[in-house]
């Protein structure tokens, strides 16, 4: 599902696939699973996003979208488990939150790799 008409799009902004806009939204989901490992990378991912957010092709616009979401859904229920972490059930809410979070980015990788738009980028799930 390649676009090769580089012609700009109604906002000015080309419709062609860029391979650096497709490795850029690529590192962001590189960065984020390491952040499982190394804490910090997440953060450095989010702002890649947002910086690069609006810059390129319509479907890669629709990864940072989806990553930019899967940062704040993410820290929404860290800040969820950690505060029921005295109850347990914080614990369950960990467990799950990491099992959500590498879907997220592997699913978010398969759509890019075959250079196609996430199919809900908007999904508080696994898209």
């Amino acid at each position: 599902m390649t676009n090769a008409d580089p012609t700009p799009g109604t906002d000015g902004r080309s419709t062609a696939n860029d391979p650096a806009d497709a490795k850029m939204a690529n590192l962001i989901y590189i960065l984020y699973l390491a952040s499982l490992v190394l804490g910090l990378t997440a953060i450095i991912g989010i702002v890649m996003a947002y910086i690069n957010r609006g810059e390129g092709a319509h479907w890669v616009d629709s990864h940072y979208g989806f990553q930019i979401r899967t940062f704040w859904i993410g820290l929404l229920f860290s800040v969820i488990a950690f505060i029921t972490l005295p109850v347990f059930v914080g614990y369950f809410v960990f467990l799950f939150l990491l099992f959500w979070w590498i879907i997220r980015c592997a699913k978010g990788m398969m759509y890019l790799s075959r250079e196609q738009a996430h199919a809900n980028p908007t999904s508080w799930m696994f898209g």
